[in-house]
C-alpha cells in the first residue's frame, strides 16, 4: 500500500510538463488532419472570394451601328462607342473596404469553430489522462486483491479459514478485474473519438499525470485581458465594424455616378467622333438603405453587449467552479495522504484482529478516496480547459 500512496504522492505533485507537451502536440496534430477544420478552412476562402466579388468597376460596354439609308442614295452611316461607368463607391475603395472587414469576420468564424473543436479534442485527453491514472491504480488494486486472493486459496486448503471468507477475498478480485474491463471499454472509446477528430489517424496517449495549472488571481483582470482573444466576443465587435462601414457604402451609393467613353458616327462624306459623357441619378432605388444600414448597426451592437455580458457571466460561473474544484482536490490529497492506515489494517487481517469483510469495508473507504481524487482532479482540468478556451 506504500506504492499506492507514493504513486499519487507523484501523481498530484509538482509539473508534468511532458502531459501538456503531449496534449499539445496532439492537439497540433488534430488541427492539421480534422476534416472538419479542412471543410471549414476551404469555405473560408470561398466566403472571401464571394466578398471579393462585386467590388470593381463595371464592364465597359462597346456598341456599334451600321445603318443603310432610304433611299439608298444617302449612303450608309456607321457609329461605334466605348463607354465606361465609374461609380463613388468603387472609385473611393469603400466596396473594397467593406469586402475587407467581412473577410475579418470570415476569419473570426473559423476561430471560433477552430477553438471548440480542439477544446472537444482537449477534454477528451484529459479524460483519457484520468482512466489511464486509474487504470494505473487498479493495477495496484488488482494486484494487492490476488495477493490476498491467493493467500486465502492456501488458508482454506490448510482448513485455516472457511469457504465463506475464501468466496469474500474472490468476489474482492473479481470486483477488480471487472473495474478494470470498464475502465478499458472507456478508454477504448475515448480512443476512438479522438481518431475521429484526428482524421482517422490513431493517436497515442499514455500519460498518466496532468500539468499543474495556475488559476488567475483575479478574474477580471484576466477577463479584459483575454477578452481581445475570444473570437466569439471578437466575432460580434467586428459585426459592428462590418455594420458601420455598410452606413458609409450606402451613403457613398446615393451619390450620382458617371460614364465616359468615345463615340464615332461615320456617314458618306462626312465623320464625326469624339468624347461621350453621361450621369446617372440614383433618385429612388436607394431609398431607406442608409436608413436601414444604421438599424443594422444598432442591432449588431446590442448583439455585441448581450453577447459580452453572457459571456461574462458564463465565464465567471466557470472560474469560480474551477476555483472550487481546485480547493477540494487540494483538501482530497490532503486527506488521503493524512488518513492512511492501509498497513494497520492490512496487518490487523493478517493477525485475524479484523475480518476480511471489515478490511474490505475499510479499504473501500480508501479506495473511494482515491477515485474522488482522480475525479475532482479530472473536473477541475476540465473546467479550467473552458475557462482557457481562448489560448487554444
Amino acid at each position: 500500500m506504500k506504492t499506492i500512496i507514493t504513486t499519487l504522492l507523484v501523481l498530484f505533485a509538482g509539473t508534468n510538463l511532458n502531459a501538456q507537451t503531449n496534449i499539445n502536440s496532439l492537439l497540433t496534430s488534430i488541427e492539421e488532419n480534422n476534416t472538419t477544420l479542412q471543410s471549414l478552412r476551404e469555405s473560408a476562402e470561398a466566403h472571401k472570394l464571394e466578398n471579393k466579388t462585386g467590388i470593381y468597376l463595371e464592364n465597359p460596354e462597346v456598341g456599334f451601328d451600321y445603318l443603310w439609308g432610304n433611299p439608298s442614295d444617302i449612303g450608309k452611316r456607321t457609329d461605334f462607342s466605348v463607354m465606361q461607368s465609374f461609380d463613388m463607391a468603387t472609385i473611393t475603395g469603400m466596396k473594397s473596404k467593406a469586402a475587407n472587414k467581412q473577410n475579418v469576420l470570415v476569419d473570426w468564424q473559423y476561430k471560433a469553430d477552430r477553438m471548440n473543436i480542439l477544446l472537444e479534442a482537449k477534454l477528451y485527453c484529459i479524460d483519457l489522462i484520468y482512466y489511464n491514472a486509474l487504470r494505473k491504480e487498479l493495477d495496484l488494486r488488482l494486484q494487492h486483491a490476488r495477493t490476498i486472493a491467493n493467500g486465502y486459496g492456501d488458508r482454506l486448503n490448510s482448513g485455516d479459514v472457511s469457504r465463506l471468507e475464501y468466496n469474500k477475498a474472490q468476489l474482492n478480485l473479481s470486483s477488480v478485474l471487472g473495474e478494470i474491463s470498464r475502465i478499458d471499454v472507456e478508454r477504448n472509446a475515448l480512443l476512438e473519438q479522438l481518431k475521429r477528430l484526428n482524421g482517422g489517424k490513431d493517436i497515442v496517449l499514455d500519460d498518466d499525470r496532468y500539468d499543474e495549472v495556475l488559476l488567475p488571481p483575479l478574474f477580471d483582470d484576466w477577463f479584459e485581458r483575454t477578452i481581445a482573444q475570444n473570437p466569439l466576443l471578437a466575432y460580434a465587435r467586428q459585426e459592428v465594424e462590418v455594420s458601420k462601414q455598410q452606413v458609409s457604402l450606402r451613403r457613398m451609393q446615393g451619390l450620382p455616378s458617371l460614364s465616359a467613353g468615345y463615340m464615332s458616327e461615320k456617314a458618306v462624306g462626312e465623320q464625326f467622333q469624339g468624347l461621350s459623357v453621361g450621369i446617372s441619378i440614383p433618385l429612388w432605388e436607394n431609398k431607406n438603405r442608409v436608413k436601414q444600414a444604421k438599424a443594422a448597426v444598432r442591432a449588431a451592437e446590442s448583439r455585441a453587449e448581450d453577447s459580452r455580458l453572457q459571456l461574462y457571466n458564463q465565464l465567471q460561473l466557470l472560474y469560480n467552479r474551477t476555483a472550487g474544484l481546485k480547493v477540494a482536490t487540494e483538501q482530497y490529497q490532503q486527506s488521503l495522504e493524512m488518513a492512511n492506515s492501509t498497513e494497520l489494517l492490512k496487518k490487523a487481517l493478517d493477525t485475524g484482529e479484523i475480518s476480511l469483510l471489515e478490511y474490505m469495508v475499510e479499504m473501500g473507504l480508501y479506495y473511494d478516496t482515491i477515485n474522488h481524487v482522480l475525479e475532482t482532479e479530472r473536473d477541475f482540468q476540465k473546467a479550467f480547459a473552458e475557462l482557457s478556451a481562448v489560448e487554444l
